[in-house]
């Protein structure tokens, strides 16, 4: 996959970005970020690099210690989640991202709390890109299997109808049959014009769809480049991609 987005001006702009979740620790420390409309980039790097760390700052979960977050030209820096899912930011979690006593339908629901009269137009957008949801509207979440959680998950964050949409980690704990339909979904939620950053395990499977690509290390940038690129880099093959590919 291939962009250039050189002459756009930046949906989303992370500058020197520094957080951490105790006083006088770390975990980001200058990072540096840049998403184009329509773009999907991927975050990769090993484990305690501070990947879901950032995605967690950039929503609002984190509190930013130094650096900004620029969204549509505009600092975010210190808004509330809420603020953000208002503004067109969704966010799906690793853990915990479906209300496993709810029914599929209601979890859809959940997310379109903001604009209850626009239910109807978004489930239709939602059940046609995961038809398995569809059939299962009526069953509880917490009895879906481990894949179509994941989807419910990003199908309730589209439900906002979001104009960018963080995803942590999504084939983690998936089998390779069922982060495929992840990674392939991903795809078409980009393709339908949502942006996306997408944090994952799966580092070559993730350069393989994403236009661009960061590397952490330490809470540093340490790589960026094409996700084409960076799968070609002798460096990054030898640092990260050997292990990275068989898990974080």
């Amino acid at each position: 996959m291939s962009r250039s987005p050189a002459s756009e001006r930046p949906l989303v702009e992370l500058r020197q970005l520094v957080a951490g979740y105790l006083p006088g620790v770390d975990i980001l420390r200058e990072v540096d970020l840049v998403l184009y409309p329509g773009e999907m980039i991927g975050i990769i790097g090993p484990n305690g690099a501070g990947k879901s760390t950032l995605l967690k700052a950039l929503f609002g979960l984190l509190e930013v210690r130094s650096g900004d977050v620029i969204y549509k030209g505009e600092s975010i820096t210190g808004l509330r989640a809420h603020e953000l899912v208002a503004r067109g930011v969704g966010y799906v979690p690793q853990l915990d991202n479906v209300f496993s006593a709810l029914t599929v339908m209601e979890n859809l629901e959940m997310g379109v709390y903001l604009e209850p009269d626009k239910a109807p137009e978004r489930m239709k957008r939602v059940v046609e890109l995961f038809p398995r949801l569809g059939e299962r509207l009526g069953q509880r979440a917490g009895l879906l299997s481990g894949g179509e959680r994941q989807m419910l998950a990003m199908g309730r964050a589209l439900m906002m109808d979001p104009e960018v949409l963080l995803l942590d980690e999504p084939s983690a704990g998936l089998s390779p049959v069922l982060q495929d339909q992840v990674f392939a979904r991903a795809r078409e939620i980009n393709r339908s014009g949502v942006a996306v950053i997408m944090v994952e395990q799966n580092a070559r499977r993730c350069l393989q769809i994403c236009h661009r690509g960061y590397v952490l290390d330490h809470g540093r940038n340490a790589y960026t480049g094409t996700g084409q690129s960076l799968l070609k880099d002798p460096k990054v093959i030898e640092l990260y991609l050997g292990t990275l590919a068989r898990g974080d």
